[in-house]
């Protein structure tokens, strides 16, 4: 659909009406780029050193915002807090999923793998056009006293939903396209297969990644290998001299390379650790976004029609009970009482009808935040494909250097032997 496909709308210019069918000055359109929702903050989880003894206790971060120029602990059960008073004050958009908690066993892969989703979670929600100007942001990444639980609450106690507070919320109908349940199921399938897509791609950026670093192992090892052979000590047995052996010179140069193979293990290991930051990394943010688009389309279906379908059914109940009531004749304190019923029924079905509607504008405007990030997976491929060159182009470099190194394994005292260029069909060198 159009209006879910072009999500993108300059400040300079109004959205075509015809082919969004809707009027100009619509307050449904967003009008974001990606540029602008990064540019609202970013914020760092860093993990402080814990100094409670041997055992963990509990894991603090140090949480800082550059929009709020500010630095502040946090525990996850923190984080949990906040989260829980998103999902109550914004229960129609995209709250992103916290990380499981995971007691027992957490080991320094779980906790680091925790403390980078956190981080993602945070910068999702700090740049959330709504989520970044309401109050429990500023509080959870500003606030530095002791009890941010309490005043998380506290801030969200006598606050409704954003339903009850947006000015805009009973009149959600006006501003959304006659077709907006078919562009829901069709949006909806469009960003599943994308997630999907994606969740593949990650997969394999992170396998590739892993190599990148198995690979700096190796090389290394590799190298220290050589080394070893370089400093062997053992006496050279007369007999060999004979021959005038070359092993001296060959362990030199053996020991010479293994400069080289520790550089070109450093270099595998910088290119593996930057895909993992700027590739699989930045995959990770994109598809935590898509699932918070999934987890509200079943919250949709699961919260506001779910309600809405039970009070229509409660309602005609109702009826069917007045009806018998008016046929049986029954005392007009019992009618009575349940006209009343009946009418606190239709108000609240009435509310259930304005809150759909609302949800269903919201999840317009969340899809239209999703297409605003869609360029954000061109930077991504783009930091995969410069990584791959840089890092080629770096280890290409060493092993031009190393090459020369070789000379010596080819050209023995009564030899003028250079090396191959190429190795023999056969694998086997014919000196």
């Amino acid at each position: 659909p159009a209006s879910l496909q072009t999500p993108q709308v300059t400040e300079d210019r109004d959205p075509e009406p015809s082919r969004m069918q809707m009027p100009r000055g619509n307050p449904l359109l967003l009008s974001y780029t990606l540029q602008e929702l990064l540019a609202r903050d970013t914020v760092q989880v860093e993990l402080i050193p814990e100094k409670k003894g041997l055992f963990l206790k509990h894991v603090e971060y140090e949480v800082s915002s550059q929009r709020f120029k500010s630095s502040v602990y946090r525990r996850y059960n923190d984080f949990v807090v906040f989260h829980d008073m998103l999902l109550h004050r914004f229960p129609y958009r995209m709250v992103p999923a916290l990380p499981p908690k995971r007691m027992l066993g957490a080991d320094r892969e779980f906790i680091e793998a925790r403390r980078r989703a956190l981080k993602r979670f945070i910068n999702l929600v700090a740049r959330h056009p709504l989520f970044s100007e309401d109050v429990i942001l500023k509080l959870f990444l500003s606030f530095s006293g002791s009890d941010v639980q309490n005043k998380l609450k506290e801030s969200a106690q006598f606050v409704g939903d954003e339903f009850m507070n947006c000015k805009l919320a009973t009149r959600a109908k006006d501003f959304l396209p006659a077709d907006i349940q078919t562009q829901f199921a069709v949006s909806r399938e469009l960003i599943r297969n994308i997630y999907n897509g994606f969740y593949k791609l990650r997969d394999r950026a992170e396998r590739i990644a892993s190599r990148a670093i198995d690979n700096a192992a190796d090389l290394l090892i590799f190298g220290k290998e050589l080394s070893a052979l370089g400093s062997d000590t053992t006496p050279l047995p007369s007999w060999a001299t004979l021959n005038s052996s070359t092993w001296g010179a060959l362990k030199q140069a053996l020991k010479g390379l293994s400069v080289e193979f520790a550089l070109l293990a450093d270099k595998a290991a910088q290119q593996g650790k930057q895909e993992e930051n700027d590739v699989v990394e930045k995959l990770n943010l994109f598809l935590d976004l898509l699932q918070s688009y999934k987890d509200l389309c079943e919250r949709h279906e699961r919260g506001v029609l779910h309600k809405h379908q039970r009070a229509l059914h409660k309602y005609s109940l109702m009826k069917r009970q007045m009806m018998s009531a008016a046929v049986q004749n029954r005392e007009p304190e019992s009618v009575e009482q349940l006209e009343s019923r009946i009418v606190e029924q239709e108000n609240a079905i009435q509310t259930m009808e304005l809150r759909n509607y609302f949800s269903l504008y919201c999840l317009h405007q969340e899809t239209q935040l999703i297409h605003v990030y869609l360029p954000l997976t061109s930077h991504i491929l783009g930091a995969f494909v410069n990584s791959q060159i840089q890092g080629h182009k770096e280890m290409s470099k060493v092993w031009n250097d190393l090459k020369p190194k070789l000379s010596c394994f080819f050209a023995g005292p009564h030899s003028s032997l250079t090396p191959p260029r190429s190795p023999p069909e056969d694998g086997v060198c014919p000196h």
